[in-house]
């Protein structure tokens, strides 16, 4: 399915192993995503605000600080070994957030997901790497990402369904089995003697003082990001009487423009370079938000401008992953785990911070508050493109 959107010059472990690793990566993804455009409804089933899931969403994105120690141990050991342990942890966490009866255990759920989720990823991403030369990952790790957009209208919907039907417990526990299975698929097929870092003489190298302006871009983006995929839902339900099917058709809106996002960066990153990518996504994310700020009350223009605030990220975060991944030729998961615990700060920090902002001010504060995000990060990334490395 996947692996048909890469030829027959790309290593044939990797062609092989390609659509188990996506599937893997969907579920894993719908298993995070899930719980934000759900927040009201999972706060309503623990009897809390929707700012004190906001902490709790926080708590457990704070795991992603543990990313660059975890780069490091990607780094060194087997990287089978490495997604073998965070995909149990996603399976667990999901379980145990599904069985809450607390916040506080919905939290700890949450932490566990989310530092289990960024071993995977790391994991995951450093394996391609192993196999493919930097001026060939934009379109590999484009292939990837597309799972970033499919875990919203195959995971997210689904698990979706399950919430309107049953309840949001049903939905979590929907995203367990799905990891549970895809995670035997990619442990029955790929090769562990070959997962180990490859043999190399090349001193490990430091970080260049440029690679700071990739980890305040990952977090400019991704507390853009969180700003807005936190409050839609409560914002379209008290705003514009959406229920639940009703989010689960804008999530589905969602994933088929970020589909489209994905499938766009694999296609051009490499051509138009990985920096005027990322600026031309950043600056999408500026308009799309400014004009949902403007425009709170209107739904014929709120639900397009946040599809093409989520088609902009999508763009641009997939484009940086090459940068992040290269930052440190030689160490791929330091530059990585550095990106992604940046990107994970954002996210928390700004878990709780936009969920405040909507309580107290209401959507037009997050979608402020996204745009100078956005912004930011488009002039971070020109600094980099302009900066000596």
């Amino acid at each position: 399915m996947f692996s048909r959107y890469i030829d027959n010059t790309y290593a044939p472990v990797v062609r092989k192993n390609l659509d188990r690793l996506i599937w893997g990566r969907l579920f894993s993804n719908a298993c995070y995503r899930f719980a934000p455009p759900f927040i009201a409804v999972i706060a309503r089933g623990l009897d809390v605000s929707v700012a004190q899931m906001g902490v709790a969403l926080m708590i457990g994105e704070f795991a992603g600080l543990g990313s660059p120690i975890l780069g490091r141990i990607v780094d060194k050991g087997n990287r089978v070994v490495s997604m073998t342990i965070g995909m149990i942890g996603i399976t667990l966490a999901v379980v145990g957030a599904a069985t809450s009866t607390t916040l506080v255990q919905f939290a700890i759920s949450m932490f566990v997901m989310s530092g289990s989720k960024v071993l995977f990823d790391t994991s995951l991403i450093i394996w391609v790497n192993d196999h493919v030369p930097y001026e060939r990952r934009g379109r590999i790790v484009g292939v990837i990402e597309t799972s970033w957009a499919l875990s919203l209208f195959i995971g997210v919907a689904a698990m979706g369904v399950a919430t309107a039907v049953f309840s949001w417990r049903a939905g979590f526990a929907v995203g367990a089995i799905a990891m549970a299975i895809s995670a035997s698929f990619i442990l029955s097929a790929l090769p562990r003697h070959e997962a180990h870092a490859p043999v190399s003489d090349a001193v490990r190298g430091t970080i260049p003082r440029s690679g700071y302006l990739v980890f305040v871009l990952s977090f400019c983006l991704m507390g853009a990001s969180q700003c807005i995929s936190i409050t839609f839902g409560p914002w379209f339900e008290d705003e514009f009487g959406f229920s639940s099917a009703g989010l689960i058709a804008v999530i589905i809106a969602l994933g088929v423009f970020e589909l489209v996002s994905s499938v766009g960066s694999a296609r051009v990153t490499d051509t138009w370079g990985k920096e005027i990518s990322v600026r031309r996504g950043a600056v999408l994310m500026v308009v799309a938000t400014i004009v949902m700020a403007a425009c709170t009350q209107l739904s014929f223009i709120a639900v397009p401008m946040l599809i093409i605030f989520i088609l902009g990220f999508e763009f641009a975060i997939v484009s940086m992953l090459p940068l992040a991944a290269n930052i440190v030729p030689t160490s791929g998961g330091i530059g990585l785990g550095l990106t992604v615990g940046a990107g994970t700060c954002g996210r928390a920090i700004f878990s709780t911070v936009a969920t405040s902002l909507y309580d107290s001010v209401g959507p037009i504060a997050p979608a402020l508050a996204a745009a100078g995000l956005s912004g930011v990060a488009a002039l971070l990334v020109t600094i980099y493109a302009r900066s000596d490395r």
